[in-house]
């Protein structure tokens, strides 16, 4: 039967057979006992067993049994599975659907038991499959819709093309032809920019050109500007809170919606936790460029069980998980200490999807060796090669964490991060129905953008 047109002509798409991740949980087959008792019409023993269908997609065996002084009492064992209903590129309440509406499915798309859970989103990504985000040229736009359609096959729906420290001229070139736009069958969708440097410490500079680093000489935003030109369609800044002039930087930033991340940086607890207060909300890859925990001031690491953030506020951290950047006891420790702020990142660099060899990532030559990626001539790491889904897999295995909280530090959190959590990085009614389906073992099967596909594994 056609859906009913009374609220819109679009049609509706439901996704059947599906395990949905939704409200922190995997629904699966559920076995529910009802009970209920009235009075009978008589007294009688009467045995009656009946299957039903209801709108909730569950069935339903319902044993009715009617003794003497007419009591009845039904006893129903209900098996419950919730479908996904899509209308419009965003996800359908059903009962509103149903009860409201009269509306059915148009189509139907069957997933063969597949977990479906929200795309994945990706905060900091370099460039990858030969595309550098940081290398200036006349059609910068065009690398990362290329990027942005390989990496449909990685579950990945939404991302910030991340951009390295660079001279003036580069950020002047490149940040212009970047637009937040959103995803389709072109590709994941760009959420803005995230600028990693130059406002960043020369000691824990790692692949960062030192030539380029830069400091708030003029006392902050005016430095900024100068260094990237504009802030439009930047969703992110990565700075050192060391920095003198910082803290008024990072209040800024914060009053113009922009994510603040803390990274590449010397700073101690206190001047992290002071960063946080002035409303940076992120660190960008946890462990990495920054001081070693240390019992007597552990440093921005310190910020995960920190007692001066403020109240409402959490503070998320970037994890590399790749099997290189941090060690697996490592990870533990951080998604023990802090769960609920952990955002897998790939720190993909332009040899993402490339074979071993030399390559570039801003500035810099880069050299693959197996899965590693350093500065050519050095044993400085630069980035990763790694894709998303392999972070998320990689992650559950080392930090045995559930397949639930695997997903949404990829999805949920970064979302959260970055304030677009009522529409992405879950499943709710009413959310951008921008999902993946993946199979037991986490490789991704399908990926769908506001309701399309848009990549499926051949």
């Amino acid at each position: 039967m056609p859906s009913n047109k009374s609220v819109s002509d679009a049609p509706i798409t439901q996704f059947i057979n599906c395990r949905i991740l939704r409200d922190h949980r995997l629904q699966r087959y559920e076995i529910q006992l009802i009970h209920t008792t009235g009075y009978a019409e008589k007294t009688e023993i009467k045995l009656c067993v009946c299957v039903c269908v209801c709108v909730c997609v569950c069935v339903c065996v319902c044993v009715c049994v009617c003794v003497c002084a007419r009591v009845c009492v039904r006893v129903c064992v209900c098996v419950v599975r919730e479908d996904m209903w899509v209308r419009e590129g965003r996800i359908l309440d059903p009962e509103k659907l149903f009860f409201d509406e009269q509306g059915y499915a148009d189509k139907r798309v069957d997933c063969e038991g597949s977990i479906i859970a929200p795309g994945f989103i990706d905060v900091q990504i370099n460039g990858g499959y030969g595309i550098d985000f940081s290398q200036p040229s006349e059609d910068v736009s065009g690398g990362v819709s290329f990027v942005a359609k390989k990496i449909l096959e990685h579950g990945v729906t939404s991302f910030c093309p991340t951009l390295v420290t660079s001279p003036p001229a580069v950020y002047h070139k490149v940040l212009p032809q970047v637009k937040v736009h959103s995803g389709g069958q072109h590709g994941a969708g760009v959420l803005g920019v995230h600028l990693e440097g130059p406002f960043i410490s020369l000691e824990k500079k790692g692949a960062h050109p030192e030539q380029y680093l830069r400091t708030f000489q003029s006392g902050g935003m005016k430095d900024l500007l100068e260094a990237y030109g504009s802030l439009d369609n930047v969703a992110m800044v990565t700075l050192a809170p060391e920095l003198a002039g910082s803290q008024s930087v990072v209040r800024e930033l914060s009053q113009r919606g922009i994510t603040v991340s803390l990274g590449h940086s010397v700073a101690n607890l206190s001047q992290a936790e002071e960063a946080v207060e002035h409303g940076a909300s992120f660190i960008t890859h946890l462990f990495n460029a920054m001081l070693p925990f240390h019992h007597r001031d552990p440093g921005i690491v310190g910020l995960l069980t920190s007692d001066r953030v403020p109240a409402g506020r959490t503070v998320y951290y970037g994890m590399i998980a790749d099997g290189i950047h941090t060690n697996p006891a490592a990870l533990r420790i951080a998604h023990r200490a802090h769960p609920s702020g952990l955002v897998l990142v790939t720190d993909a660099i332009t040899a993402m999807g490339l074979p071993p060899g030399r390559h570039t990532l801003g500035q810099q030559v880069i050299e693959i060796q197996g899965l590693h990626a350093y500065v050519a001539g050095t044993t400085t790491l630069c980035g990763s090669i790694a894709t998303m889904d392999m972070c998320v897999r990689h992650f559950k295995q080392a930090s045995g964490c559930s397949v639930e909280e695997a997903l949404e530090a990829a999805s949920l959190h970064p979302a959260q991060l970055l304030g677009v959590s009522h529409k992405k990085g879950n499943l709710d009614y009413g959310s951008d129905a921008d999902v993946i389906l993946l199979d037991d073992a986490l490789n991704v099967k399908a990926t769908y953008i506001s309701g399309e596909e848009v990549w499926r594994k051949q």
